[in-house]
């Protein structure tokens, strides 16, 4: 069975679980079967018009817009939050936000052009709430509560799982 590698980075750095220290992006593996994996991309997907739209006119207090693209090479495929990102024809061109793990052909801070359908999440701040994020929330479920609850504090999570 094929895995996917979700990145659950949140853009740039973290706080961490005490204030000196920093929790690391986390990588996990998700089976390309998970139910509950496949209904959030499904779900930020059937949004993502809606998202762009708002995120080409941002209301006050919206920032740190970004969207969570699959890339894949001979390794495998693995997600990663593209923030700046904008359209450029049919296509979408971003800065990649968090290390690779296992696609080689990626690196952070680097530019690169993607399709819609290579987006599998987005996101973004408004006020101290972080506004989408599907997968993230998912990946939650399995993280330590405590780190989750960290995250949730931190960056304004609500998800209801």
């Amino acid at each position: 069975m094929r895995t996917l590698l979700l990145t659950a980075a949140f853009v740039l750095s973290i706080s961490g679980v005490a204030a000196d220290k920093k929790i690391d992006d986390q990588v996990v593996l998700v089976s390309d079967q998970d139910k509950d994996m496949n209904a959030a991309i499904a779900h930020a997907q059937s949004t993502l018009d809606s998202f762009l739209e708002l995120s080409e006119k941002p209301p006050f207090g919206a920032s740190n817009f970004k969207v969570k693209v699959m890339f894949s090479d001979k390794n495998g495929a693995e997600h990663f939050w593209v923030t700046p990102f904008k359209k450029s024809g049919n296509e979408f061109v971003g800065v990649v936000a968090n290390e690779a793990q296992y696609v080689t052909s990626i690196e952070i801070g680097k530019t690169y052009r993607f399709s819609r359908e290579q987006i599998t999440d987005w996101g973004y701040q408004q006020g101290n709430k972080q506004v989408g994020s599907f997968t993230v929330c998912v990946l939650f479920k399995t993280m330590p509560k405590d780190i989750v609850a960290r995250y949730k504090q931190d960056h304004g999570f609500d998800c209801e799982t």
